[in-house]
């Protein structure tokens, strides 16, 4: 049961980091491993909320799943929730907390749970797991670079 968490500040707005982590849709141009990305269902909630269905593939040395998951958006608390529905897990769940920092820039929050039903996947990634969800965060943080600037606070 691989769990990982991050907490990073970034000279970014809290707005900035929650729009770049909750365009799904684009993560197959930046992270690592990600061949697909697609929106199965949007569904505003009503309350400020939005639920997306997504289908992520993931595409690691010789293994390539496809995966769906309910995301649920919600832009006034600054914070991404997501559940596992269906593939290659036995579950998963994540979350992205964003906050802006008085002095400017914000802290980001990361947390993943996830067991995969594949004993062989779950071996040769839990011998690079650690590695992977670093470079995954740092995937994030260089495409706030390219998308706002590297180190300046843009409103």
């Amino acid at each position: 049961m691989p769990q990982h968490r991050e907490n990073r500040s970034l000279p970014y707005t809290a707005r900035q980091m929650y729009d770049l982590v909750a365009d799904v849709e684009r993560y197959p141009e930046f992270l690592p491993w990600n061949s697909a990305a697609r929106i199965r269902a949007r569904k505003p909630q009503g309350n400020g909320t939005e639920l997306l269905e997504a289908d992520l593939v993931i595409s690691f040395k010789v293994f390539r799943e496809k995966f769906g998951s309910r995301v649920v958006l919600n832009p006034d608390a600054n914070r991404i929730d997501t559940e596992y529905l269906d593939g290659p897990f036995k579950y998963l769940k994540s979350y992205w907390t964003f906050e802006d920092r008085a002095e400017g820039g914000c802290n980001v929050a990361f947390f993943v749970d996830f067991e995969f039903k594949n004993r062989i996947l779950a071996g040769v990634i839990g011998a690079v797991f650690n590695e992977a969800m670093n470079r995954i965060v740092m995937a994030f943080e260089k495409r706030a670079a390219q998308l706002y600037g590297a180190g300046a606070q843009k409103a």
